[in-house]
């Protein structure tokens, strides 16, 4: 048998700091001039204070849903989606109607992220119980199920150990049928598997079961860490692990001439050598041909075609876009 065509690239932007409405709309017109396919959001609600201080992530300024709904209103193919919603946070039910509404008002260019949470802080400082993994993550599954249901437009009928809907038929039909992509990601068996299992995009990240970022999360992803999560995703996937799309997010970015003096800071931050770091799967270092090469070689190798850019390094990151999206 043949072997299947590589995915071509697409790029994403994701962006949770902003300030005024002006900046987050000008943030989706750039993000949709600068060529990327899609703007995504986070599903946090902290600002500054312990729970940004113990976890290692930054202060969210802007809740997901609203500024998905605002980002879609003012581009014309823009994507739009949350990277990822924590299904712990969200009914099941309201979050899948919620979802169907922006796929239909934004005419079919939703990205639907789901994932079983893992800011510890986050949860105690809301007031929401945080059950053990294995427990989130069967939630997770089943909150999949009923959202794909809901999307038919029939009767609903789930009644699962964590979820349950009944006695309604799920409204509006969403435009993408037979329903909006749906993406998953982690860096453990049990998520990826699962992902592999139900998703049609799926991410390789970190391994943040330790609740925070830092040395441990960047340990956990080098390249031989990476393959294993492709093999893991490969186990749940089967048969249709050539239809899904692998993502990855590119949490270190610097493009120019000299990146030595970021490899040199960040590998002394987070305790690997300089060669390691340089060549880690979440870091895109160098010129612009040097990170298409990097971006062409991965894909190669693991399968990423889908790269998401943190907020900070749009503009930076744009000539790659311009020269790889859609090839």
């Amino acid at each position: 048998m043949a072997a299947a065509a590589p995915h071509p690239f697409r790029f994403a932007a994701q962006a949770f700091e902003a300030k005024s409405g002006k900046e987050w709309l000008e943030i989706a017109r750039r993000t949709e001039a600068l060529g990327y396919s899609t703007l995504f959001t986070t599903d946090h609600y902290f600002g500054p204070g312990p729970i940004a201080d113990s976890s290692g992530h930054r202060p969210v300024d802007v809740a997901p849903i609203s500024a998905m709904a605002a980002a879609a209103a003012i581009t014309t193919d823009l994507r739009v989606g949350c990277r990822v919603f924590n299904v712990d946070l969200h009914h099941p039910v309201v979050l899948a109607k919620e979802m169907a509404t922006l796929d239909m008002l934004s005419d079919g260019r939703l990205e639907v992220g789901l994932g079983a949470g893992w800011v510890a802080a986050e949860y105690e400082g809301l007031g929401v119980t945080m059950d053990r993994p294995g427990v989130r993550i069967s939630r997770l599954g089943e909150v999949v199920g009923l959202m794909k249901a809901h999307w038919c437009g029939q009767e609903m009928a789930v009644d699962g150990t964590f979820v349950h809907a009944s006695g309604f038929a799920g409204l509006p039909l969403p435009v993408q049928q037979p329903h909006p992509p749906i993406f998953i990601g982690g860096g453990r068996q049990r998520i990826l598997t699962l992902a592999g299992r139900l998703a049609d995009i799926v991410s390789c990240n970190f391994d943040n079961s330790a609740g925070r970022l830092g040395s441990a999360s960047v340990a956990s992803s080098g390249a031989d860490e990476t393959m294993q999560k492709i093999e893991w995703i490969r186990a749940g996937a089967g048969d249709r692990f050539d239809e899904i799309e692998l993502e990855i997010g590119a949490y270190f970015v610097a493009v120019n001439d000299d990146p030595g003096p970021t490899i040199a800071a960040m590998a002394n931050r987070f305790g690997v050598g300089e060669a390691e770091f340089a060549s880690h799967p979440h870091a895109l270092l160098g010129t612009v041909d040097t990170i298409c090469a990097t971006l062409q070689e991965r894909r190669e190798r693991f399968g990423f075609s889908y790269v998401t850019i943190p907020q900070r390094n749009i503009d930076e990151f744009a000539p790659v876009v311009a020269r790889l999206a859609g090839t």
